[in-house]
C-alpha cells in the first residue's frame, strides 16, 4: 500500500513506480553508491532485521535481539557475518546475495527481475525499499562496533 500512496502523495504516477528503483553501481563485490538520498538510521534497520512481517531476517540468521524468542540456525549470526563486510559489501549483499552464492535461499532484496516465483502482484516491485535497504545497512555496520560474545 505504501508503494502506491507515496508516489500519489509527490504526484508521481504509480505507471512509473517500478521506474524509481535506484540504479546500482557495482565495483567487484561491492555497490558503491547508497540506494537512497538520505543516510540509513539504524533504529529503523534494527526494527526491519527483527521484524517478521518486513525483512524476516530472522527466520535464517540469529543475532542481538534479546527480545526474539526464536531466531534461526540456517545462516550465520548477523554479528559475525557482518564483521569484516564494508558497508558496500554489505549493500550488494541484501541486493542480490545470489551474485555471491548462486545456491543461496536468502531473497533479493532489491532486485527486480531474474527472480523466480513472484506473484504477479509483487512483479517489478522490491521487497525493501532503498531507503529501508540503507537502514539496514546501517544497521548492520552498528553491529561491527559492538564486541562479539
Amino acid at each position: 500500500m505504501r508503494r502506491i500512496l507515496a508516489p500519489l502523495l509527490l504526484g508521481i504516477s504509480t505507471l512509473f513506480l517500478p521506474c524509481l528503483v535506484h540504479s546500482q553501481t557495482w565495483v567487484g563485490d561491492s555497490i558503491v553508491n547508497p540506494l537512497s538520498s538520505s543516510p540509513g538510521d539504524v533504529a529503523r534497520g534494527r526494527v526491519i532485521v527483527a521484524s517478521r512481517q518486513v525483512g524476516l531476517c530472522l527466520l535464517c540468521h540469529s543475532g542481538p535481539f534479546p527480545e526474539e524468542r526464536f531466531q534461526g540456525n540456517l545462516a550465520p549470526d548477523l554479528s559475525v557475518s557482518v564483521a569484516h563486510s564494508t558497508p558496500d559489501q554489505l549493500r550488494a549483499r541484501l541486493v542480490d546475495p545470489n551474485r555471491f552464492n548462486p545456491a543461496s535461499i536468502m531473497p533479493a532484496y532489491y532486485r527486480t527481475s531474474g527472480l523466480n516465483r513472484v506473484a504477479s502482484k509483487f512483479a517489478d516491485q522490491t521487497i525493501l525499499s532503498g531507503q529501508e535497504i540503507e537502514d539496514v545497512v546501517a544497521f548492520l555496520v552498528s553491529l561491527q562496533a559492538k564486541p562479539l560474545q
